[in-house]
């Protein structure tokens, strides 16, 4: 009889103990959970109506930090109840162990926002679109370049901190360190090419040798910087092609910055005509051209005999104007201009070729036109010299 007391006794403690600890346990969690997202729209609610509409910037910076505050507040309010809940040592060991990874990843996902809205702040005094736009470019390729970096070593940091909390991982590192020598050769002959465009980068962002929306020739392509990322950069060439181009590149060889300091250049048009061009009163014309042209910068304009070959002069004129755009298109105009004026007023100018013809005396031609005995023999054509 008291073998049956026990019994019943036992099964009414298993009884009364449930729910089991595990699901109470998730329920707390559960509710703390829920209780952070509750306390999160709360903030943000009152935050915005304090903040109002007019506020762009702030309200931007809410909507931008708002996932990552919230799963803040979820993180801090799971691990405020986690021992409060009835779990085993080594689920808890567990559970806390993922939420201090998260921790970690929210801690750089927080930094990665951080350098945006610095940057964007910072950047918010220069306008890219302004005619007169160097210093904005200048400062604007920096800053990118400096944050795509800063992207680049908050990820790896990042995420090696939240290996580096498993103890495999831990011991693995410690292996590598104690044979760092080998390794350390392997891992720089592999990531040497990442590593290289990482340097370029930060070079790139100090000595500016490049800007956004600079005019450049590379690998005999004209084009504008359209991008710098951390790891290459787009040129957008002239006929709306793309060109892309290691970071390193820029560092290692040659290419031309027609837009390193200003955007003002000098431009040279070739025209061809005989000796008998007035060179004075083309030069009178070019003056005229660049005159009524509304792409001249009014800095230079000029024209010179470059060269003279056997049959034609060569004249040079150099205009000038404020980027390369209008250069080009100036060029382009002066060019047409010229030859229609050349066309128009000395077409006789324009280049051609002479011949001379040699006429022997008629005397000699007749005698060389008969053999000994009087007799018609052909006679050879005259003898043309021509340049």
């Amino acid at each position: 009889m008291q073998l049956d007391t026990q019994t019943i006794w036992s099964r009414v403690q298993s009884a009364l103990a449930w729910p089991p600890d595990w699901l109470v346990g998730v329920v707390i969690l559960l509710a703390a959970a829920l209780l952070a997202l509750l306390v999160h729209w709360l903030a943000i609610g009152i935050a915005r109506r304090v903040v109002g509409t007019r506020r762009v910037f702030l309200d931007s910076l809410m909507v931008r930090t708002s996932a990552p505050t919230r799963l803040a507040l979820v993180v801090f309010a799971l691990s405020a109840a986690l021992p409060a809940a009835p779990f085993e040592p080594a689920v808890r060991e567990t559970i806390a162990h993922a939420l201090l990874v998260v921790f970690i990843l929210l801690v750089g996902w927080f930094a990665m926002i951080a350098v945006h809205l610095a940057a964007a702040v910072y950047l918010r005094r220069f306008h890219v679109e302004s005619e007169d736009n160097w210093l904005a470019r200048q400062h604007v390729t920096q800053v990118r370049i400096l944050q795509r970096a800063t992207d680049t070593l908050v990820i790896v940091i990042t995420f090696a901190a939240a290996l580096m909390t498993f103890d495999a991982v831990r011991q693995y590192g410690v292996s590598l360190f104690a044979s760092a020598g080998v390794v350390g050769i392997v891992v720089g002959l592999a990531a040497r090419p990442v590593l290289s465009n990482l340097i370029a980068g930060v070079q790139i962002a100090m000595t500016q040798p490049i800007r956004l929306e600079d005019a450049v020739i590379v690998e005999n392509e004209f084009g504008w910087i359209e991008e710098i990322a951390a790891a290459y950069v787009v040129i957008r060439l002239w006929d709306q092609r793309r060109m892309v181009v290691p970071l390193s590149y820029f560092i290692e060889k040659p290419f031309q910055n027609w837009t390193r300091q200003s955007g003002e250049l000098i431009g040279s048009v070739m025209v061809y005509v005989d000796y008998s061009a007035p060179v004075g009163r083309i030069r009178d014309k070019l003056n005229e051209i660049a005159s009524q042209s509304s792409l001249w910068d009014r800095r230079v304009v000029n024209l010179q005999v470059n060269d003279a070959t056997e049959t034609t002069m060569k004249l040079r004129a150099l205009v000038s104007a404020g980027n390369a755009g209008a250069l080009a298109d100036l060029r382009a105009e002066v060019r047409e201009k010229l030859i229609a004026f050349l066309q128009q007023e000395y077409p006789q100018c324009l280049p051609k070729h002479r011949a001379e013809v040699d006429w022997a005396p008629r005397a000699a031609i007749a005698q060389a036109g008969r053999s000994e005995d009087g007799t018609k023999r052909e006679v050879p054509p005259p003898r043309l010299t021509g340049e």
